[in-house]
């Protein structure tokens, strides 16, 4: 499995850091060679990652979060926080910032680098003032004609009973409801995990891309094996079952793009990601640009009205 090769990966990135480190001699030269040619064929090693594997390397500790490719993708970016209503999410990221020279509203889940971090920002998982926020968000930049991009990555939306005291399953229809009929572009890109409703609350978009080691699923691969089976030890027969990759949505239509990873996961060469990125959102704004308002909720509306009678059909096939 590519945990096993990502752990030796990293095991061999720490000994070039303290081989680099020592003063340079003859036998400290050959041994960084050694360790970068071993690291190379372990890379080649992942050209063909399981539905299991995608999952580990979209939940890859290192793998780039939303602050990562805004302060990439992004100029002038300006945080908004806050619901309108007293309450703070940290984990949705959002603000103001241009795109090219082009104003646009940009939002996502946002995750830790750590475990304070984590916890500070509910390991991604928003509450019901996140999506307030988020939708919040979104009205502005539909009153002021800014198209909106929106990086999905979370393991759902946060189960806990005061998240659902104070509207969780109301917060995330809302914004399912009033995302579908926004008059302005938007452009969704699940970027790690996209689980449940937590990731589809700010996901109904006019193109939803994917990477290409990302998942966007119903519900978590433990949480499926627990329901079937009883037993979420079976999580990597789950992966197999539940068509979470990139290539099996695109397949059935639920997205419309993926954007390719260098071997190994985003991690491994964050900037070539990045670059794949800006030619896509250049690509896609360009082509909505032409549209009407109505139009572009017109579009929205009708990709998911008519996405389960894609997906049947393809199944039949």
């Amino acid at each position: 499995m590519i945990r096993d090769i990502d752990e030796r990966i990293q095991d061999i990135d720490k000994e070039i850091e303290t081989e680099s480190s020592k003063e340079s001699d003859y036998a400290a030269d050959v041994k960084i060679k050694e360790l970068k040619s071993e690291r190379k064929k372990l890379l080649k090693q992942c050209s063909n990652p399981t539905p299991a594997d995608k999952v580990y390397l979209a939940r890859h500790k290192n793998r780039p979060k939303v602050d990562d490719y805004i302060n990439a993708l992004f100029d002038d970016f300006f945080v908004q926080r806050g619901d309108a209503l007293g309450r703070e999410d940290k984990s949705i990221l959002g603000g103001i910032a241009t795109f090219h020279g082009v104003p646009v509203t940009v939002l996502g889940h946002r995750k830790g680098r750590n475990i304070n971090e984590n916890m500070e920002y509910n390991f991604g998982m928003p509450e019901p003032q996140g999506y307030r926020k988020a939708m919040r968000m979104m009205k502005q930049a539909e009153k002021f004609d800014r198209p909106i991009i929106t990086f999905i990555d979370t393991p759902g939306a946060y189960p806990g009973l005061e998240a659902e005291e104070n509207g969780q399953a109301n917060a995330i229809a809302k914004n399912l409801a009033e995302m579908s009929a926004l008059k302005v572009p938007v452009i969704a890109i699940v970027t790690g995990e996209g689980s449940s409703g937590g990731a589809l609350a700010i996901g109904v978009a006019n193109s939803v891309y994917m990477l290409e080691n990302a998942v966007y699923s119903v519900l978590s691969p433990e949480g499926f094996a627990s329901i079937l089976w009883k037993d979420s030890s079976r999580s990597a027969e789950a992966c197999d079952l539940m068509k979470l990759t990139a290539q099996d949505l695109k397949r059935f239509h639920v997205i419309d793009g993926i954007i390719p990873e260098p071997l190994g996961g985003a991690h491994h060469n964050p900037q070539k990601v990045y670059r794949e990125l800006d030619n896509m959102l250049v690509a896609e704004l360009t082509k909505y640009k032409k549209m009407s308002p109505n139009e572009l909720a017109r579009n929205r509306y009708e990709k998911f009205r008519h996405m389960d009678a894609a997906i049947i059909a393809k199944a039949k096939k």
